[in-house]
């Protein structure tokens, strides 16, 4: 008899002949996040086993394991070899003091055991009843659930509790991707979910200095260290902007300020990506909750660049995003009140339905191309790491 974590990985069962190089590529990042405990990790038929650990360590592990894109569930467990005396023993030392109602769950997996699942869990169910006269058997919500799983590798592991996890795809499964990171709400929440669908995550942030303060960029660094827990290690990118603002302010209608700092902003991120192999870019924008991010902002600010921009929050509420970013943890950081460069030269009425062909017009008036290098040559690179 062992204790373990039984850990249950969700889409990967998708997977068809590549299937291992995504369980490959999952197991070294749950390696990754556990690098400072002892442990064994192994597969068995769709799951993996953390064995050979201290116990008393157990729920820190369980808190890092959380955070791992790819897992959906993580079960404390009893691993045993597997016979039928053997599992009504351990059955039998089940603390259900506590509990009225019960039901079994058996997954057979190893057809050799003599009895079917549908067998096993009734046998098992008497077997408890037996031990814990007081229980009573619901099938359609008992308050626990005693699941009892019979593998090819010749163990049973038996659990009742499930500890959901963060879900999604292993974290470097879909390639990278540049992240504008401002200090709001929806761009942290943006990058969480694009790192949760296996993209690995870079982040890109204009700062206005002495516009806005040196405080405005460390409740930055302190969002990416926080997106970190769950996108590993971040390179984020510090671009100074106040000579482009400064530029935009005296050279450009102000009704198109927003629209014109957005496509440079842009410009910069895609020359960014081209330098670090990066694939796309990744916005917060969210439709209509600002001037710049109605869809015609967004098809003049996307006209600049020809790599994918993803906006995973694009038809999200505001309600959904600040739900999403306080489960993360980064919601109360987002809310400091230190203001990013967006809020720098505001003009009353920003273009709402701006034109390419008038953004290209103001354009003529800035050297973009010459303000784009400098930005980029100048540009200062923190490496935020969560391990």
């Amino acid at each position: 008899m062992e204790r373990v974590l039984l850990l249950k990985f969700g889409e990967l069962f998708l997977k068809g002949k590549n299937r291992h190089e995504f369980l490959k590529l999952l197991m070294e990042n749950i390696s990754k996040k556990l690098h400072n405990f002892q442990f064994k990790l192994t597969e068995t038929q769709g799951r993996l086993v953390i064995s050979d650990y201290d116990e008393s360590l157990e729920d820190e592990m369980i808190e890092k394991i959380q955070k791992v894109f790819g897992l959906i569930d993580v079960m404390p467990a009893t691993e045993i070899e597997t016979s039928l005396d053997n599992i009504e023993n351990q059955i039998k030392e089940l603390d259900l003091k506590d509990f009225n109602t019960f039901k079994i769950e058996t997954k057979r997996a190893d057809k050799k055991f003599p009895m079917s699942s549908m067998e096993l869990s009734a046998h098992l169910g008497s077997v408890i009843l037996d031990n814990c006269p007081w229980l009573k058997v619901d099938l359609y919500e008992p308050e626990v659930v005693v699941n009892v799983e019979v593998r090819l590798n010749g163990k049973t592991y038996i659990y009742n509790k499930l500890i959901p996890c963060a879900g999604g795809l292993p974290l470097g499964s879909a390639g990278k991707g540049l992240l504008l990171l401002s200090g709001g709400i929806d761009s942290p929440v943006a990058g969480y979910l694009m790192a949760k669908r296996g993209l690995r995550i870079e982040a890109i942030h204009f700062h206005s200095y002495p516009y806005t303060s040196v405080q405005a960029k460390e409740k930055v660094i302190a969002l990416a260290n926080q997106i970190s827990q769950y996108c590993g290690e971040i390179k984020l990118h510090i671009i100074s902007f106040t000579e482009i603002q400064e530029q935009i302010h005296k050279n450009c209608d102000p009704e198109y300020m927003i629209t014109i700092m957005r496509r440079i902003m842009m410009r910069i991120a895609e020359k960014i990506c081209r330098e670090n192999g990066l694939g796309a870019i990744i916005t917060g924008e969210c439709l209509g909750q600002v001037a710049s991010q109605t869809m015609q902002s967004m098809t003049v600010t996307n006209a600049v660049v020809s790599l994918p921009v993803f906006r995973p929050v694009l038809a999200f509420d505001k309600e959904e995003i600040m739900d999403l970013a306080k489960k993360i943890g980064t919601y109360e950081t987002s809310i400091l009140p230190y203001e990013d460069c967006c809020t720098v030269f505001l003009p009353k009425n920003p273009v709402i339905k701006p034109t390419i062909a008038r953004a290209e017009h103001n354009e003529k008036f800035l050297d973009v191309d010459a303000l784009v290098k400098q930005a980029v040559a100048c540009e200062e690179i923190l490496n935020i790491k969560s391990y």
